[in-house]
């Protein structure tokens, strides 16, 4: 699937620039309170998650996202390289296809494969990647993510 199939079947798909670094920044904060319970409060307060999307995620990682009819973003899928870093949908717009989209558009632009790590307490995002090819490839304490908590690494071994 090419992103030109993905671009006719909703809003538009495009890579994020750098101006849209606070855009993409408030959708990753919101979307993350709007799951407290699912996962774990961030351990890093608002203005370094800005910090990070414009001097990291925006400048070193591959960023996609779906727009609204003004421009903003309701969705975004960060890649790094084989990774899906960060998968996050606008909370007002879930289960609507649009994480569906993305992870659709990261295989197509992955073929060999990608791996993600999603957290253990995160029950939705769990059936959401086993739906959509994944399998559980390992489990862990948490000992080795920022939050402390148990995660599960999910693979999808490719096309």
């Amino acid at each position: 699937m090419t992103t030109g199939h993905i671009q006719q079947l909703g809003p538009p798909v495009r890579r994020a620039g750098a101006e849209d670094g606070p855009a993409v920044a408030d959708l990753l904060i919101r979307s993350r309170r709007a799951a407290a319970g699912a996962i774990p409060p961030s351990v890093h307060p608002d203005a370094e998650w800005r910090g990070w999307v414009a001097t990291v995620v925006l400048v070193e990682q591959e960023v996609w996202l779906l727009d609204g009819a003004g421009g903003e973003p309701l969705a975004v899928l960060v890649l790094d390289g084989d990774w899906v870093g960060q998968l996050y949908v606008d909370p007002a717009l879930t289960g609507r296809g649009l994480g569906s989209r993305l992870i659709e558009l990261a295989k197509s632009l992955r073929p060999g494969g990608l791996q993600l790590w999603a957290f253990e307490t995160n029950s939705a995002a769990q059936r959401f990647y086993l739906r959509h090819g994944f399998v559980v490839a390992e489990r862990t304490d948490g000992s080795g993510n920022e939050e402390k908590a148990p995660d599960v690494r999910f693979v999808w071994s490719g096309a």
